[in-house]
């Protein structure tokens, strides 16, 4: 799910932003460690819609655009290298660069998100432009209060051709200077078959994955963050039933299975049951 508001990238695309002081390659490197979530205690991933009160959660994910939960360990989500909906006509405008191409010359597209195009972080160039629009988001972050950020699309250099992989390292590179900078932990999302490079040469802290158990990723996860894996399953015809997930071996100590659409509690189709904790 990615719902960070179309209004709030497109200002991005237009600002001249910080990226213009200091190239995003020759960042230094912050290894202070931020805090981490906690490992026990009440869990939800609201990427739809927020709810809850003050002290319900001890940890949660939200998106860029939602308030932080009092009491609560916060992650915020950003998609840091998909377009959100409704901007792609505000990147071809104002950062054409930025965006993979078909042969034709068209935005390469999600299939799964036919409203979210590709982003080509394969040179410094581009990965300037895309940091020119993403990294003010992780500020707001910060701004927020939120405690880490999730990056979202890690994996497009494995799901895209033309999307180069050293490239697509040196952009999360930089998202994690930058959340390094304000405090905030930053956790990858997909591209399991990094192993420990995505912690030892990226700068990940920690883990926020989807379906880790029907992709039988979850024990790559856990060997590289241990403990600190926030984990996400879907309830559906062929997923794994709720027992089956929370019996799982290699699961997170905080798992939680939810509805695909991540709705509230009082919409049609939610689900929210989280795995016991120790």
């Amino acid at each position: 799910m990615r719902t960070v508001p179309a209004v709030a990238l497109a200002a991005g695309l237009v600002m001249a932003s910080c990226v213009g002081c200091v190239s995003p390659d020759d960042v230094a490197r912050d290894r202070t460690s931020p805090p981490l979530p906690p490992t026990s205690g009440a869990f939800d991933y609201q990427l739809g819609t927020a709810y809850g009160e003050p002290g319900e959660l001890d940890v949660v994910v939200r998106d860029g655009a939602a308030d932080p939960l009092e009491g609560a360990y916060n992650v915020c989500y950003v998609n840091g290298f998909q377009t959100q909906p409704g901007t792609l006509p505000d990147w071809e405008r104002h950062r054409p660069e930025a965006l993979l191409r078909e042969d034709d010359g068209a935005p390469v597209v999600d299939p799964d998100w036919p409203d979210e195009a590709v982003l080509d972080p394969s040179t410094p160039g581009q990965r300037e432009e895309i940091v020119a629009v993403v990294a003010p988001l992780i500020d707001g972050c910060a701004a927020a209060g939120f405690d880490a950020v999730e990056i979202d699309n890690l994996d497009t250099f494995l799901r895209f051709d033309g999307v180069d992989r050293d490239g697509a390292l040196a952009l999360a590179r930089v998202y994690a200077d930058r959340a390094h900078a304000h405090g905030l932990a930053i956790a990858q999302k997909n591209a399991a078959e990094l192993g420990a490079a995505g912690r030892d040469d990226v700068g990940f802290d920690l883990a926020v994955v989807e379906e880790c158990a029907a992709f039988e990723e979850c024990a790559a996860y856990r060997a590289v963050y241990g403990p600190h894996v926030l984990q996400v399953e879907y309830v559906g015809d062929d997923d794994p039933s709720p027992t089956e997930l929370c019996t799982g071996e290699e699961r997170a100590p905080l798992t939680i299975v939810r509805d695909r659409l991540l709705v509230g509690p009082h919409e049609e189709g939610y689900v929210r049951e989280q795995c016991p904790t120790a």
